[in-house]
């Protein structure tokens, strides 16, 4: 799990919606910029006076985190400002775990999510510099087996086609392929991009995508024999010295200074289990503290030269490379009282999204993983980096603290960040509410299913996924994704030939499955879609389509 937020905040929303990795940031963007249409109105943006701009991080700051934390609830931040080659700020703030003391500090390790794609797309890029791929080297000839499901996609896909979401396979399609945590390898998950049929053409679309980093990452071993992680460590890790950055939760000690990860759960924020992302570990699985990953940044601005030392780990003509538009992103036209703020230039690069902010470019990306959310944002020409960790999954909160801190640097006004982003998020949550709530109203209560209950108990075969078991239990219907083992869900009958998937781990995101009947009243098939407006696009259950019989192996 999972995806892994212009001059203003539409803009803002656009480039994070384009950026989100997972955890409710694209639903959460896409709703922030509806309501902020019709909305803005009725808050202050900013106040009267000009401000200057600052050469050290906004002297509010710890206040203002404060005032954040407790907005969003959120227990633990971590917050590192680079400026001119120096680290001008690294800190923690709350707890790592909510109902205990143990403080979060600049050391303390957080889940990074999506911000590990532009560790992958480095490491390729080394590859790149040592002569040993090309960015736009076809896939095929470097993944053994390497297949989609359009036969000219699979022969033109190429790597930089890999990293830039623009495969034509839908949001986040196949992203049960490995959150929650699956039984399924690497090997297995990118053997089974040959049954997922895509939403658009090829290159026609932008459309985040977890499996295609998968996919990118495989070919680390694929050339040098090396595993992603064993690479990682030896061309990344260890020269920049980030010596407790981990590549996966299964590494964390009792001992060790990390966080915990934390959800609204039933509405409720509550301390979560770690998720386990190994099989899509090139996508999203690195464990990193401000600390070390303000390393990162300084290695970022400073054009792949590790800051102090003649050592390269990729070349300066490969980091303009990963800065370079590859897939140009949609900017919102619609009048605002916010489009003063609207970019002029918004795309997806190699690992990174960019656009401009009040003139300057922009290079960052947002992550996501179950109970975490993070941000990175460089600005190359002011030479300016901040990293912000947090350990719930709330994006206005790191937003907020992000435009506080731009907005000091580049001497703008200062602007009521955080009413406004929270204010969305009641939106967005109230409009969510209504939606289902609206749902609810039209149910036909009355209504029964067209077949005795055993008659829905079987395995069914989805042709990406695999099985799905469906057996009697008491007097119901127990569902199971069977290579998903936290994924079994009790069935509760909705109306007609649809009931509602409850999983047992409340975590999971509940489901409509939809049975479609055939003339005779046999089961042709079934179809599931979220019931929530606010679930993350990592559940994609719209892209299933299970028929019964046998499991197809490989």
């Amino acid at each position: 799990m999972p995806g892994p937020l212009g001059v203003g905040v539409a803009a803002v929303l656009y480039g994070l919606m384009r950026n989100a990795r997972s955890l409710k940031e694209y639903v959460l963007v896409m709703t922030l910029d509806s309501w902020l249409r019709v909305s803005a109105l009725a808050l202050p943006l900013t106040f009267a006076h000009c401000a200057t701009a600052q050469n050290g991080p906004p002297v509010d700051l710890d206040a203002y985190v404060a005032l954040d934390m407790k907005t969003f609830d959120v227990p633990g931040i971590a917050i590192a400002i680079v400026k001119d080659g120096k680290v001008v700020l690294r800190k923690g703030y709350g707890v790592r775990k909510m109902g205990e003391t143990a403080p979060v500090d600049d050391n303390t390790l957080f889940g990074i999510g999506s911000n590990t794609k532009a560790f992958t797309s480095a490491a390729l890029a080394s590859l790149v510099d040592a002569g040993k791929i090309s960015w736009d080297d076809k896939v095929y000839e470097r993944l053994k087996g390497f297949q989609m499901y359009d036969p000219y996609v699979s022969h033109e896909m190429t790597i930089r086609d890999l990293l830039t979401h623009r495969s034509g396979m839908g949001l986040g399609e196949g992203d049960l392929l490995f959150w929650p945590h699956t039984t399924f390898t690497r090997e297995d998950i990118i053997y089974r991009l040959r049954f997922m049929k895509p939403a658009s053409s090829f290159r026609s679309h932008y459309a985040y995508d977890n499996l295609m980093y998968i996919a990118a990452g495989q070919i680390i071993p694929a050339v040098t024999g090396k595993t992603w992680e064993e690479y990682l460590r030896e061309k990344i890790l260890e020269p920049l010295g980030m010596k407790t950055t981990n590549l996966s939760t299964t590494a964390f000690k009792p001992a060790d200074d990390y966080a915990w990860p934390h959800s609204k759960v039933d509405g409720k924020l509550q301390s979560i289990p770690f998720q386990d992302l190994d099989n899509a570990g090139p996508a999203g699985a690195i464990n990193s503290s401000v600390a070390e990953m303000a390393k990162w940044i300084m290695l970022q601005l400073n054009h792949g030269k590790i800051p102090g030392r003649e050592e390269r780990l990729f070349s300066e003509a490969q980091s303009h490379e990963m800065w370079t538009a590859q897939t140009l992103t949609p900017i919102s036209t619609e009048p605002s009282p916010t489009s003063v703020l609207r970019p002029q230039f918004a795309a997806y690069a190699l690992g990174w999204g960019i656009r401009d902010y009040h003139g300057r470019k922009l290079v960052g990306h947002t992550g996501g993983v179950s109970g975490f959310v993070s941000r990175v944002m460089l600005v190359p020409e002011e030479n300016l980096g901040m990293v912000i960790l947090t350990n719930a999954e709330q994006g206005g909160a790191f937003d907020s603290i992000m435009y506080h801190v731009l907005d000091a640097y580049f001497g703008l006004p200062p602007t009521a960040w955080t009413p406004i982003l929270k204010s969305a998020e009641d939106q967005s949550e109230k409009a969510a509410k209504q939606a289902m709530a609206a749902s609810d109203k039209g149910r036909a209560v009355n209504s029964k299913p067209s077949l005795p209950l055993e008659k829905y108990a079987g395995v069914y075969n989805d042709a990406w996924y695999g099985p799905v078991t469906i057996k009697q239990e008491n007097a119901g219907l127990a569902f199971s994704l069977d290579h998903t083992p936290k994924a079994v869900a009790d069935l509760e009958h909705w109306q007609y030939d649809t009931f509602k998937a409850h999983w047992r781990d409340r975590t999971i995101e509940d489901a409509f499955v939809t049975f479609t009947l055939n003339p005779d009243g046999s089961i042709d098939h079934f179809t599931m879609a979220a019931v929530s407006p606010l679930a993350d696009f990592s559940f994609d259950y719209q892209d299933l389509w299970c028929t019964p019989g046998q499991v197809r192996t490989h």
